[in-house]
Parts: C-alpha cells; structure tokens; sequence
C-alpha cells in the first residue's frame, strides 16, 4: 500500500516538474521537491522498492534543472 502511494506522489510530483524544465519555470521545483521528499519516505517505509526508486529519478531531474538554473530560474 505505501508503494502505491509513493508512486503516486511521485507522479504527482513529475507532472509538476515536467513543466518546470522550461526556462523561468524552475521555481515549480521547489514546489515539486517536499512531495518528492514525502513519497521517498513512504517508499523508504514501504517493503518494495519501486515507488522509492520512482521518487529518486523525479528528484535527481528536479536537482539537476535547479543546480543548471541556479537554482533560481
């Protein structure tokens, strides 16, 4: 059940990512990472790893956009 809801928000949290990849956008991950950060604990806490490993991707892309942007822009 805790995989399901890791996946979930880390679904939620990739949709508002995706669009933040677009220049002057990049504030929208600063919105996306406490999601990310909730949906890695409940994959942590689940016994599957898969909604885990979901929420690390959508957070190394998120990372990356901010350390590119400055992590302002």
């Amino acid at each position: 059940m805790l995989n399901a809801l890791a996946y979930i928000v880390g679904l939620i949290s990739l949709i508002i990512v995706i669009p933040a990849q677009i220049p002057l956008l990049g504030w929208a991950n600063w919105v996306a990472l406490p999601l990310i950060v909730i949906g890695i604990v409940l994959g942590a806490l689940s016994s599957k790893d898969g909604g885990r490993n979901f929420c690390l991707v959508v957070l190394l892309i998120a990372g990356v956009r901010l350390m590119l942007g400055g992590g302002i822009i």
